[in-house]
């Protein structure tokens, strides 16, 4: 059977606090690496349904007004466009050389913004915004400037805020870093997927390794506070050799987080992955020895891992906000920025406001409709009740690897927490059992090895689960 060592995990305790180093069997991982939901929302986006309208969205909005300290804002911006296509792509985007598709794009999307605007009361400070896609610097300099223009008449950013962006290598020089940060962009994301030739021609996807390390290394010349490149592991081609290169390289051109995706291979639901060939696919136990050894080089390179997919450096903002437990979840993953409102603009962007989420309609011909129509572009949404608030309370605390303390569950819901959850606190026994997290008689801690496998104690709280949906989750790990 075999063990590795989780040394740097230990940072989520006290530095004073000595500990030994952690083993971790496979034997465990294969026994909790179940199925189940990512939790950047509770409920989770399977279980918006057509009854939460533009008209309860516009009800949110309006509310913030009467909050005594009405959050700020974060805001996510969803730029479909993409010039080629990329078979493992499972993101809402539009595939087309045809750039004057842009200007039609960013025309709706000011009216949208026009519209939330109107409705939106409270704090309007913004003190994160993210560009998404897609890829965003489909966009060229003047439309991406445009764009910028259109959030700040809308919204006030804040002198601090972080802005970031992501991008495909293959796009961007450094005239365009360099008029990004000029907008205020301090924070960029590369799409890096895997280095192996044979992997992306697989996935339709070529970009040499020097031409990222070309990108970093100029994002960093220009000012850019901090980089994060994106890996995906169970690709077609790919093998634990070969990722180990694709690590060894990524680690030397050393961007200051990393996250390690796990490719989820649904074709019957994203066509672009019926182009891959199946059979080129890694079995499910490389794919677990690919996870393993990539875990093991990425420690060993003193990326201190936050939970989930993400690593960072340990002077990293997001290792700092998990050390001190103001770490936070929401669709975009981690963040430092925690208590915010969050409003999503474009193609099935996702908004949080209040005790509600609400998603825009996932077509360019019915987002236009919609705003053609002067009326927001809800297509779906969810109202929170007092327990879901409770809950997501609770599952996004051990998403973070932050103690669930019940005094603060009490003070906060009016519930006593082991006669409330009784029922959860009995299904959580094994967990405790294998050392995953700590149950004491004033709260539940997840321990360092139960980092990995926060998804699965964080289920136990889901209700929902309980109910059929549509949706097919991913494996834990």
């Amino acid at each position: 059977m075999g063990f590795f060592l989780l040394t740097q995990i230990l940072y989520s305790f006290p530095m004073t606090l000595s500990l030994p180093d952690i083993e971790i069997s496979e034997e465990l991982i294969r026994k909790f690496d179940k199925l189940g939901p990512r939790y950047t929302s509770y409920p989770t986006a399977d279980r918006f349904h057509n009854g939460f309208t533009a008209q309860s969205y516009r009800g949110y909005l309006g509310q913030r007004e009467h909050q005594t300290n009405s959050p700020p804002l974060s805001i996510y911006i969803h730029l479909p466009f993409c010039e080629s296509l990329c078979y493992f792509c499972a993101c809402n985007k539009i595939v087309t050389q045809d750039h004057t598709r842009v200007a039609e794009y960013l025309r709706y999307l000011d009216r949208e913004m026009a519209l939330v605007s109107a409705d939106l009361r409270g704090n309007r400070t913004v003190v994160q915004l993210h560009l998404g896609g897609g890829t965003p610097t489909f966009f060229n300099t003047d439309e991406l400037h445009q764009l910028m223009q259109m959030v700040r008449q809308h919204f006030a950013l804040a002198s601090d805020a972080e802005l970031g962006v992501e991008i495909d290598p293959r796009t961007v020089g450094t005239d365009t870093l360099t008029m990004l940060a000029k907008l205020g962009f301090n924070r960029i994301s590369f799409g890096v997927q895997d280095f192996d030739p044979a992997v992306q021609q697989a996935v339709n996807r070529i970009q040499p390794l020097e031409m990222v390390e070309r990108s970093v290394q100029e994002s960093r010349k220009i000012g850019f506070t901090s980089t994060n490149a994106d890996l995906i592991y169970g690709l077609p081609k790919q093998t634990q050799e070969s990722f180990a290169r694709t690590l060894d390289s990524l680690i030397r051109v050393a961007p200051d987080r990393i996250a390690l995706y796990n490719y989820a291979h649904l074709p019957g639901r994203f066509k672009a992955q019926r182009l891959i060939v199946e059979r080129d696919l890694p079995s499910a136990e490389t794919r677990l020895q690919i996870f393993l050894m990539s875990l093991r080089r990425l420690l060993d390179a003193g990326y201190v891992y936050i939970g989930l997919d993400h690593f960072a450096k340990p002077d990293d903002e997001l290792n700092k906000a998990r050390l001190n437990n103001t770490l936070h979840r929401n669709f975009q993953g981690y963040t430092t920025r925690s208590e915010c409102d969050l409003i999503g603009f474009g193609v099935s962007a996702i908004s949080k406001v209040g005790n509600s989420y609400s998603q825009t309609v996932r077509t360019v011909n019915a987002y236009y409709q919609h705003l053609d129509a002067n009326q927001l572009p809800v297509d779906k949404g969810f109202e929170l009740s007092a327990d879901d608030v409770l809950r997501r309370e609770i599952i996004m605390a051990l998403m973070c690897s932050a103690p669930v303390e019940f005094d603060a569950i009490k003070r906060n819901h009016g519930i006593d927490f082991t006669h409330y959850f009784a029922t959860e606190l009995t299904r959580l026994q094994p967990y405790q059992d294998a050392g995953l997290i700590h149950i004491g008689p004033d709260s539940i801690q997840v321990t360092p090895k139960g980092r990995l496998f926060v998804r699965a104690s964080a289920m136990v709280f889901d209700k929902y689960l309980e109910q059929p949906t549509a949706s097919r989750y991913s494996k834990l790990i």
